[in-house]
């Protein structure tokens, strides 16, 4: 198996799945966590010097901070119904519970916080929803915690590919700080796959190809990309869903295509308005 993929497990007591810090991941900035939650069963959390988004991907639930309180939230049942989810936006410096109404797949988002911003419900009315790209690049957009948003360090999307679609494409890349033309942003992919077992097809690279792995990703694995171009392929008959998790120096999005691929995007283009 390729070091750039994490797979989920077998939940342990607290409910998690998989996880991925700094250390595990060799890099600075982000942390990844997937937690499964049976109905009454609570997950207690401190901060500590990292913010977090807690992602109701599947169920509903509770959720309290030192500050805040929401109860019942969370609507879809399957990430695939394409309904934007309820997330909990908490600073550095606080503290969650999460008590499952239901049964609960939930994310935990985290990178380093400044305690800036206070906890506060991020509902579905407040994620942006576009449609991106043209042709078999289309996919559609969830900006859950995008940098227009108020946040320190965290930038948390979630996008949804339809079978035979390509994603993150043309490829691009966010490694160089490099700014105004390009930012240093850290990168997890958690993906799900419908029906759940088929697979995604990603590939991680660079242009000297000192890094260059094409990954077969199954439901439930989490995908690393601390550098490089990273499209992702939806074969035909399985849709893809992905969530991800950016950090870095500055927050905020700036990213290179690929050269060898970005006409690409113009030939999609030309054909659309032809």
């Amino acid at each position: 198996m390729s070091r750039l993929i994490v797979p989920s497990r077998q939940a342990d007591e607290e409910g998690k799945t998989l996880k991925v810090t700094p250390a595990s991941a060799g890099w600075k900035y982000v942390g990844f966590e997937v937690y499964t939650l049976q109905p009454g069963q609570t997950l207690k959390k401190d901060t500590g010097d990292r913010e977090v988004c807690l992602v109701l991907l599947i169920g509903q639930s509770h959720v309290s901070t030192q500050n805040g309180e929401w109860k019942n939230i969370g609507e879809r049942m399957s990430v695939f119904e394409q309904i934007p989810p309820y997330s909990v936006y908490i600073p550095s410096g606080d503290s969650y519970e999460v008590e499952a109404v239901t049964d609960l797949e939930l994310a935990v988002c985290s990178a380093p916080g400044k305690g800036t911003y206070p906890a506060r419900l991020i509902g579905p009315e407040d994620v942006g929803v576009e449609k991106r790209g043209a042709g078999n690049m289309k996919r559609r957009i969830h900006n859950i915690l995008p940098e227009q948003k108020p946040a320190d360090s965290l930038l948390v999307v979630e996008v949804f590919t339809p079978e035979g679609n390509w994603s993150s494409y043309p490829p691009h890349k966010h490694d160089q700080d490099h700014l105004p033309e390009e930012s240093y942003l850290e990168e997890t992919y958690y993906h799900k796959v419908n029906p759940d077992h088929g697979f995604a097809v990603q590939r991680v690279y660079t242009d000297d190809r000192s890094l260059d792995e094409t990954m077969v990703v199954k439901n439930g694995d989490a995908v690393l990309v601390p550098e490089g171009y990273h499209p992702v392929s939806a074969p035909p008959g399985y849709d893809i869903y992905y969530l991800n998790v950016m950090a870095g120096p500055v927050r905020t999005w700036k990213f290179h295509n690929d050269p060898d691929h970005e006409w690409v995007m113009e030939r999609k283009k030309a054909a659309k308005y032809s």
